[in-house]
C-alpha cells in the first residue's frame, strides 16, 4: 500500500507533532490519535480509495499539483507551471456532495480541501465523489473519481465531547496536519484523556459568523469538536463557574488557569466553548399514543381507478361567463339612462339663468367670433369694439378713422397726439415774461 501525499490525521506511522515524515510518534502520543484515515491509490489514475472513520474528522486535499500533468500541453520534467486550477466536487450522480462532507479553496492558485466528519448511517456504502478541475488559463477540465469508505469506528460516539471556538485561524489553516495536530496536543495536555480524536471543523461562517475587515490579518474563526473517553478535567469545567459565566454576559473574558498552554498558537473564547456529556443524556425517544388527532395506519396508498365518471362542464361554463354579463348589462343600461335621458338641455338652463348673465355671456361670446373672423383676414377694417363711440367733451358720434379701403397695414401700432384728428387740444400755460 502506497502512502497518499496528502495525509491521514491520527495515522501514529505518518504524524508527528513536528511536522510530516517517517520518524515515529512517542508512546503516550501514539495513544492519543488513533483516527486512520487511509488513502490508496488505484491501478486506474483517475481513482482512489480512502477509508474514513464514521463519527472521526476527514481530510482530503486536492492538490493543484496533482492535477496540473492532466492539462495539455502536458508539462515536461522539470517544468514549473502555475496555471489557476479549481476544483467541482459533487456526489456522482447528484448536484452537491453529501451533507456530512465539505469543500473550500480560498484562491485558484491554492489546493482545495474535502473535510467532514461521517455518519454511521453511511458505513459500509462506498461514497463516490466526483472531482472535476479546471484550469481557468486553457479552459480544459479533468475529472477524477474519489471513492469514500466509511468504517466503523469502535467506542463510536466518544462520551465526552468539548467544542473549542479559536478565533484566530481560518478553517483552511486549522485542517494542517501540524496546526491540528498542535492543538490536539494543547487539549489532551488539559484533558489527559486516553482517547482523544477530533470529531468535526467548521467555520464561523457556517454558524453565522460575520466576514471579517481585510484589516490586522483577522480570522473568521473556526469551531473544533474533539471527544475523549474520560470525563473533563477541572480546568475546562471552569468556564462554568457563576463568576466566569457573569464575566461571559458583560462581554469580559474569563479566567481560565489553562489559558496559557493554548494563547502560544490560539487564541481560544472560552464564553463560547461546549462540553457535552453524553453519559446524562436522556432519550428523548418517545412512545407514540394513537388518540385524537393521529390517524391509524391505513397501509398503501391506492390511488383512485379510471373507471370514474366524465364530469360536464357545460353548466359551471355559463354560469361562468353569465353571471358577469348580466351584470355588466345592467350597470351599462343605468349609466346609459343617467347620460342621454337626464339631461336637461339648454332651455332650461337658460330659463334659471339671470338675464344680465346671459347678455354678458352673449357679448363676450360675439367678441370672441370677432376676434376669430379678424385672425382670418388681417386686410378688413379695425374691430368696432376698439373704436371710440362718442367724443370725449362734445358727445358726439365719431365716425370711423378710416374708410374699409384704407390700409392699415401702414398704420403704427401707437398714435401721438398729433396723429388723432378729433384729440381734444388742452391749452398751454403761459411764460410769466410775456405779461
Amino acid at each position: 500500500m502506497q502512502l497518499p501525499r496528502w495525509w491521514e490525521l491520527g495515522d501514529p506511522c505518518a504524524w508527528t507533532g513536528q511536522g510530516r515524515g517517517t520518524r515515529r510518534m512517542s508512546p503516550a502520543t501514539t495513544g492519543t490519535f488513533l483516527l486512520t484515515v487511509y488513502t490508496i491509490f488505484s491501478k486506474v489514475h483517475s481513482d482512489r480509495n480512502v477509508y474514513p472513520s464514521a463519527g472521526v474528522l476527514f481530510v482530503h486535499v486536492l492538490e493543484r499539483e496533482y492535477f496540473k500533468g492532466e492539462f495539455p500541453p502536458y508539462p515536461k520534467p522539470g517544468e514549473i507551471s502555475n496555471d489557476p486550477i479549481t476544483f467541482n466536487t459533487n456526489l456522482m450522480g447528484y448536484p452537491d456532495r453529501p451533507g456530512w462532507l465539505r469543500y473550500i479553496q480560498r484562491t485558484p492558485y491554492s489546493d482545495g480541501v474535502l473535510y467532514g466528519s461521517p455518519t454511521a448511517e453511511n458505513v459500509g456504502k462506498p461514497t463516490i465523489i466526483e472531482i472535476t478541475a479546471y484550469n481557468r488559463r486553457t479552459f480544459e477540465t479533468a475529472r477524477h473519481n474519489l471513492i469514500i469508505n466509511i468504517m466503523s469506528a469502535e467506542e463510536f460516539p466518544l462520551p465526552y465531547q468539548a467544542e473549542f471556538f479559536i478565533k484566530n485561524m481560518n478553517v483552511e489553516e486549522m485542517l494542517a496536519s501540524e496546526v491540528l495536530g498542535d492543538f490536539l496536543g494543547a487539549v489532551k495536555n488539559v484533558w489527559q484523556p486516553e482517547r482523544l480524536n477530533a470529531i468535526n471543523i467548521t467555520s464561523a461562517l457556517d454558524r453565522g459568523g460575520r466576514v471579517p475587515l481585510p484589516i490586522n490579518d483577522m480570522k473568521e474563526g473556526v469551531y473544533v469538536m474533539v471527544g475523549a473517553d474520560v470525563p473533563f478535567s477541572s480546568c475546562l469545567r471552569e468556564v462554568e463557574n457563576p463568576q466566569n459565566q457573569l464575566r461571559c454576559s458583560q462581554e469580559m473574558e474569563p479566567v481560565i488557569t489553562c489559558d496559557k498552554k493554548f494563547r502560544t498558537q490560539f487564541y481560544i473564547d472560552w464564553c463560547k466553548i461546549s462540553l457535552v456529556d453524553k453519559t446524562k443524556q436522556v432519550s428523548t425517544y418517545q412512545e407514540v399514543v394513537r388518540g385524537e388527532g393521529i390517524l391509524a395506519d391505513g397501509g398503501e396508498y391506492k390511488p383512485p381507478s379510471d373507471s370514474l365518471k366524465s364530469r360536464d362542464y357545460y353548466t359551471d361554463f355559463l354560469i361562468t361567463l353569465a353571471v358577469p354579463s348580466a351584470v355588466a348589462l345592467v350597470l351599462f343600461l343605468i349609466l346609459a339612462y343617467i347620460m342621454c335621458c337626464r339631461r336637461e338641455g339648454v332651455e332650461k338652463r337658460n330659463m334659471q339663468t339671470p338675464d344680465i348673465q346671459l347678455v354678458h355671456h352673449s357679448a363676450i361670446q360675439k367678441s370672441t367670433k370677432e376676434l376669430r373672423d379678424m385672425s382670418k383676414n388681417r386686410e378688413i377694417a379695425w374691430p368696432l369694439s376698439t373704436l371710440p363711440v362718442f367724443h370725449p367733451v362734445t358727445g358726439e358720434i365719431i365716425p370711423p378713422l378710416h374708410t374699409d379701403n384704407f390700409d392699415s397695414t401702414s398704420m403704427p401700432l401707437m398714435q401721438t397726439q398729433q396723429n388723432l384728428p378729433h384729440q381734444t387740444q388742452i391749452p398751454q400755460q403761459q411764460t410769466t415774461g410775456e405779461y
